[in-house]
């Protein structure tokens, strides 16, 4: 049995305590701060955070769920390090479900919500000003921030804990094959997106949600590449030393 196939009943103060590692966790990995392939260690998150292992154990299951750890058996948790193909296989999952998530924040969306709206894309375009690592984390995070916003606007609850889901593996996914993050293009799409929810027009700013993803994909690498040894991998560069 792996980590993800157990389940755990907690008491309700070690379920909150669960729930925040969990979140810490899941942030730093998605703000690449623990790369793809760490090893997290039971212990010693317990000892960082001052809880039991079986806290640490239920923190680290609700991260399998999400897809940002696996498991492997005798051997532990680490930071997960999609494929290309689940990489695109997580966009196609929001091309089925943004749409959706359009059309009701259209009929739903009030004044206070399209100000936060524009909170979030004034927020953007500062950090598009911005440069180095730091900042380009900022941005997929902001940039994630808008999807999961529209997502509440809508209502549906289930769905949110989809988004959050794909929103956390995307930001993963960007910061390992995206070639710039989150780019000035992006930041204009949400700009419509917002536009056409303004105006209630659901339909409208589920095509523009669609044509953003695609822009989204288009700026990743995903190209299949096989892993070399140390030498092969080097030898054409050697060639060109003087």
């Amino acid at each position: 049995m792996t980590l993800a196939d157990q389940t755990f009943a907690l008491p309700p103060v070690a379920e909150d305590r669960a729930a925040m590692i969990r979140d810490h966790l899941r942030d730093a990995i998605v703000d690449r701060r623990l790369a793809p392939g760490t090893k997290l260690n039971e212990a010693e998150v317990g000892t960082l955070f001052d809880v039991s292992r079986t806290v640490v154990r239920a923190a680290l299951q609700a991260l399998a769920f999400e897809g940002l750890v696996k498991t492997e058996r005798n051997r532990g948790a680490f930071v997960a390090n999609p494929t290309p193909e689940e990489a695109r296989q997580v966009f196609a999952s929001r091309r089925l479900i943004e749409p959706g998530l359009a059309l009701a924040a259209a009929q739903r969306i009030t004044s206070g919500e399209i100000a936060a709206f524009r909170e979030r894309l004034h927020h953007e375009s500062e950090l598009l000003h911005q440069r180095g690592p730091t900042a380009r984390r900022a941005e997929i995070h902001a940039s994630g921030d808008f999807h999961l916003l529209l997502a509440r606007v809508a209502g549906n609850a289930i769905l949110l804990r989809f988004m959050e889901e794909l929103v956390a593996r995307s930001s993963l996914v960007i910061a390992l094959y995206g070639r710039s993050g989150a780019s000035s293009c992006g930041h204009g799409d949400h700009g419509n997106i917002l536009a056409a929810l303004e105006q209630r027009d659901g339909e409208l700013a589920g095509r523009l949600l669609l044509t953003h993803i695609d822009h989204i994909e288009a700026d990743l690498d995903l190209r299949n590449t096989s892993n070399l040894a140390l030498r092969d991998a080097l030898v054409t560069d050697a060639h060109r030393l003087p």
